[in-house]
């Protein structure tokens, strides 16, 4: 075990918060392990010295882009692990001309973004926040009954858009309830979507007959801009739209347009850009709940991602098959 040698390029803050000290221990135990800037530098000498006998390189949010100059400094690394998610802003597709191995954790950040959305789903529908908005506003008795006519959890239609690993997860914790689930994905067939618990419906279908919908689709150049003004004018009447994905898969000038025309609400952990502009109604629109992208794992959440990419480090080292490998197709398909 000692000839094989771990490099960690992860921020320090990331480091600590995904690495406590437990699992940090059991990473030692592995391997010689060593720390490089999360964005090394290809002209550095201690670098090249570092990543001449490195076999695997740990990564995490915030990590830099490992390119052809990084990767051309480590000519027996046989693995990057990715403490995080998507692998895109740590690694191009060439990577796999170079027989080496990518691993990501985006199955376990998936949980804690199903969990929000699974959350989000049923105080929607429940009408939560449209109560609490008028009763706080009256500040004395209201009519509940009359402002939560149409609500509750029992019955409505909730369309997922791609079952990706989040929209997975998310119709896997759906199941319980008694909700009608219907998802889109063009590489989805209707018997797969029916294993899944889910009716396969078209975009449009989906749309239009949903009293919420909720978007899972990875940001590719094909998903861009898929929700536009087209498929928004399709939503029902004060449908909610939820989206823990990326803000660039939705127009964003047509959704802001629907969302101060009141006609729909949303639930929006991310936008485009990242932080809306200071003067953004979406700071203040009643009909919007606005999350600074913590759907992804968070706090303690972090612990979960770093002892799987421990985990599939030491499977690694004993020659056995990594459970969370990003293959070429994988890749081209996934955000």
């Amino acid at each position: 075990m000692q000839d094989f040698n771990i490099v960690i390029a992860m921020t320090e803050d990331h480091a600590a918060r995904t690495l406590p000290v437990p699992i940090r221990q059991q990473l030692n135990t592995l391997g010689n392990v060593s720390d490089v800037p999360a964005s090394p530098d290809p002209q550095s000498e201690d670098l090249a010295e570092i990543l001449a006998d490195a076999d695997v390189i740990l990564t995490g949010t915030g990590s830099g882009m490992l390119d052809e100059s990084i990767l051309n400094l480590a000519p027996k690394l046989q693995a990057i692990v990715h403490a995080a998610g998507t692998v895109r802003p740590i690694v191009k597709d060439t990577v796999y001309d170079r027989d080496i191995r990518i691993s990501s954790q985006a199955e376990a950040n998936a949980l804690p973004v199903a969990e929000y959305t699974l959350a989000m789903i049923l105080l929607e529908l429940k009408g939560v926040r449209a109560t609490e908005h008028t009763y706080r506003a009256a500040r004395k008795a209201i009519d509940v009954d009359d402002i939560l006519a149409e609500a509750g959890n029992y019955g409505p239609q909730v369309g997922i858009i791609s079952a990706s690993n989040i929209g997975r997860r998310v119709i896997e914790l759906l199941q319980p309830f008694d909700l009608a689930i219907a998802v889109y994905d063009p590489y989805l067939d209707a018997d797969a979507a029916a294993a899944l618990g889910a009716k396969k419906m078209d975009l449009p279908e989906l749309l239009s007959s949903s009293k919420l919908v909720s978007i899972h689709a990875p940001l590719l150049p094909e998903t861009r801009g898929m929700i536009g003004a087209e498929q928004l004018s399709l939503l029902r009447d004060q449908a909610v739209l939820i989206n823990t994905a990326r803000g660039a898969v939705v127009n964003q000038d047509t959704l802001l347009d629907e969302l101060v025309a009141g006609r729909i609400r949303a639930v929006l952990d991310v936008t485009d850009p990242e932080i809306p502009a200071p003067e953004s109604p979406l700071w203040t629109l009643e009909n919007v709940v606005l999350t600074p992208h913590v759907a992804g794992s968070r706090g303690i959440e972090l612990h979960r991602i770093g002892q799987r990419a421990v985990d599939e480090i030491r499977r690694l080292l004993h020659g056995e098959p990594l459970m969370y490998e990003v293959t070429r197709e994988r890749y081209r398909t996934n955000a």
